[in-house]
């Protein structure tokens, strides 16, 4: 008997081909820029291919962007008020937490129940796969800001 192998964790390269995406050497450090960041801005995220890749141009990776959003590879959030977001975290139906004061994003798992989550009040008829929520507040270091300037 042959020994049991995991299954092999497709490279980034097979992943856009995957989804019918040329790869470039942009698009391989695009997604792996927002796979290692953390609800990134465009601009942070045009750093971080840059450090791996030299110059690319802004528009070059907002077309990637939309070209990997479209793809399903990367979600875009936009809450109210901020500039689009991206991350890496996709096929769930997660949740985020926005900071009214500093602007730090964070994810939040499933409020209650399956996904959808939530259920809506009248679905008009739509058959609905999922809820997107944004929950606002301050985070720990704002709010301890805010505290130790009110005493």
């Amino acid at each position: 008997m042959g020994a049991m192998t995991a299954p092999k964790t497709p490279t980034t390269a097979e992943e856009l081909r995957g989804v019918g995406l040329r790869v470039t050497a942009a698009r391989v450090a695009l997604l792996e820029t927002v796979r290692d960041g953390d609800h990134l801005g465009v601009e942070a995220i045009a750093s971080g291919v840059r450090d791996r890749v030299g110059h690319v141009s802004l528009q070059a990776v907002y077309e990637a962007l939309h070209a990997l959003t479209a793809a399903g590879l990367v979600r875009r959030i936009e809450p109210a008020g901020s500039p689009a977001r991206f991350e890496g975290r996709i096929g769930d139906n997660h949740h985020h937490i926005v900071c009214r004061s500093c602007g730090a994003v964070a994810d939040v798992d499933c409020a209650v129940g399956h996904a959808p989550c939530l259920a809506a009040s009248d679905d008009h008829g739509f058959t609905i796969d999922e809820a997107e929520v944004i929950y606002w507040g301050l985070c720990p270091d704002c709010s301890t800001t805010r505290s130790s300037l009110a005493v």
